[in-house]
């Protein structure tokens, strides 16, 4: 075998058709357009015209003229045969009467359709040039290189050259990529620290007191999740710190070519690398230090947040789950507590509403005005005043509006309701019983607004839910006093 990156199969198939070649293809590659109708006119026999046709999709489909024209599949010569209107697709058997026809067909082909010689100036130079930018800028294998290097001459109309010349163009493309690389590391380590390479041969000598490389040091990651073990990965994240590659400028070298040699350096035993000679030996290990120097970093990271993940977060959830499901007997009883105490207050609302409806009745108006709905709402309102701010006057405390009031012992949300509920009680329509005892007026209006028809004044209300009327004399009426025995008390 001629090359040695490439198979036998791979050199079999090189610019030539395989066993079959699919209707798509054929129709894409065997199609004669205007101008290839125009060169096959050319001819008077038909089997140099079907010859001439079936050569001009040859070249589109494999790139190059064979040396046999007719080792093409059976179905391009039909198809072929069908555009030119020859019945008989057969007679393509006389194309090679005359061998020196097929190469002059050959040659106009090449003319009229711009294909260009592997051996012209131009072709080889745009050539070079696209092979040597490939292997720099791309970490690839020689068999791909290969394969884009077929793939850039199809597409620029360049003939295939024979399968051993373009592999050592490859192979010799690949060599000087490499060759470039090598010197340009080492070069931008010495610059950096002229005695960097010294230090990165010292890595594959084993010290005397261990059995192993200060490379195979370098190498190893944590591998427990304990205090001693980050120790020992910080201890590595500065031993590979220290030996200062991360000072060296390689920022005109493609990071693909720096991570291969890198992987091709931590594939290598020690011993391998002491081997290899200069540049390459110094390019190697600097790429590996590069490696090594974020893996590093990296490994270190990932046992911080381990460790704190396991040691320090995990007992915190653990303790506030276990906290939270310690907590729920006694929101259980609260609960209840605040359902009993919930029921309390419906019935109490029940019977405040019942005693307003019997108040009504007695004052002899028992379907007017009168009959509008206990106002719930401002009885919320009313008990929630208890939990006000201390620059607001608290309900029932005797305190004139704006005034501080102490809120060391505010009202209970229960006796605030109880007071409520008997004022609406008392608050009856005009000329009631309940509204003579009131004074006229309605000292605790439900919602902030006087009850219509009773006597007491809408004007005199503080339009806040839960103030005291103001009379004539600028300070506030009192409301009822909660030691008075006919206000229920707050159930226990």
């Amino acid at each position: 075998m001629p090359v040695e990156f490439l198979s036998d199969a791979q050199v079999a198939a090189y610019g030539c058709f395989g066993s079959e070649l699919p209707a798509a293809e054929v129709e894409r590659f065997f199609y004669l357009d205007e101008d290839a109708h125009d060169l096959i006119a050319k001819r008077r026999v038909d089997s140099h015209r079907l010859g001439m046709g079936v050569q001009i999709g040859t070249v589109r489909a494999v790139g190059r003229f064979l040396e046999d024209p007719l080792q093409v599949p059976w179905p391009a010569v039909e198809f072929v045969a069908e555009q030119l209107d020859i019945a008989d697709a057969s007679c393509v058997k006389g194309y090679l009467e005359r061998p020196k026809t097929a190469y002059e067909h050959a040659w106009e082909i090449a003319e009229r359709h711009g294909y260009r010689s592997f051996e012209e100036l131009s072709a080889d130079v745009e050539f070079g040039r696209f092979l040597e930018g490939r292997a720099w800028t791309h970490a690839e294998g020689p068999v791909a290189l290969f394969e884009q290097s077929v793939g850039w001459l199809r597409r620029h109309r360049v003939l295939l050259p024979g399968v051993t010349v373009l592999a050592r163009r490859v192979a010799a493309a690949r060599d000087a990529a490499e060759a470039r690389l090598h010197d340009a590391l080492a070069a931008a380590a010495v610059h950096a620290d002229p005695d960097l390479p010294r230090r990165l041969r010292e890595l594959l000598a084993v010290p005397e007191a261990s059995r192993t490389s200060g490379l195979e040091y370098l190498r190893r990651a944590p591998r427990r999740s304990s205090g001693p073990e980050m120790v020992k990965a910080l201890q590595r994240v500065e031993d590979v710190a220290g030996l200062g590659a991360r000072e060296v400028d390689v920022s005109d070298v493609p990071v693909n070519r720096l991570t291969v040699l890198a992987r091709v350096g931590l594939g290598s035993k020690a011993t391998a690398l002491a081997r290899m000679s200069e540049p390459r030996r110094t390019a190697t290990l600097l790429a590996v230090v590069r490696h090594l120097d974020a893996v590093a970093i990296d490994d270190a990271l990932d046992l911080f947040g381990l460790l704190m993940a396991t040691r320090l977060l995990s007992p915190a959830r653990r303790a506030s789950t276990e906290a939270r499901l310690a907590m729920l007997p006694r929101l259980e009883r609260a609960s209840r507590t605040v359902a009993r105490a919930g029921r309390v207050l419906l019935d109490a609302l029940t019977r405040a509403e019942t005693a307003a409806e019997a108040a009504e009745a007695a004052a002899g108006d028992p379907l007017g005005e009168s009959q509008a709905p206990l106002d719930v709402a401002g009885l919320w309102a009313a008990g929630s005043m208890w939990w006000l701010p201390a620059t607001r006057t608290t309900p029932g405390c005797g305190c004139a509006p704006g005034d501080t009031c102490s809120p060391t012992r505010p009202e209970s949300w229960w006796s605030t309701l109880a007071r409520c509920a008997r004022t609406v009680v008392r608050c009856s329509p005009a000329g009631g019983p309940a509204a003579a005892a009131a004074g006229g007026a309605c000292r605790r209006g439900v919602a902030a607004r006087g009850h219509p028809g009773h006597g007491g004044r809408a004007a005199a209300v503080s339009p806040r839910a839960g103030h005291h009327p103001r009379p004539a004399g600028g300070r506030p009426a009192r409301g009822p006093d909660p030691r008075d025995p006919a206000i229920p008390a707050a159930p226990e």
